[in-house]
């Protein structure tokens, strides 16, 4: 990894617009994990999904109404969760607020428009 690599500036990583309520910045990664900013304004869904990569998340600010497998919890700003590889999980936005994401391997799929 080059040392441009390993410093990432919020102020300086853009921001993509996934939906009106949704904004995502990727802000590190390498072949093997991969950090994200999640914005998510009231009312914001991520729909229920699944994948290969392990996920754990951080809630920044906020409040969600997180989904993992057939458990639904409300979880708020300092609060985390995980989820296994393959495991269907999703959120709600209940109170605006940013949810920081770390999965591995990285999300190749964030990265096709940006290389």
């Amino acid at each position: 990894m080059s040392k441009a690599n390993v410093f990432f500036e919020q102020d300086k990583m853009e921001w993509e617009i996934l939906e009106d309520k949704i904004s995502r910045q990727i802000v590190g990664y390498d072949d093997t994990m991969m950090m994200v900013n999640v914005k998510f304004k009231k009312d914001g869904v991520g729909q229920i999904h699944n994948h290969i990569h392990t996920q754990s998340t951080h809630i920044s600010s906020g409040k969600f109404e997180v989904t993992i497998g057939d458990e639904k919890k409300i979880l708020k700003e300092g609060d985390s969760f995980f989820v296994p590889s393959n495991i269907m999980h999703g959120v709600v936005c209940l109170e605006e607020g940013m949810l920081i994401d770390v999965f591995n391997p990285v999300r190749k799929d964030f990265l096709e428009n940006k290389i």
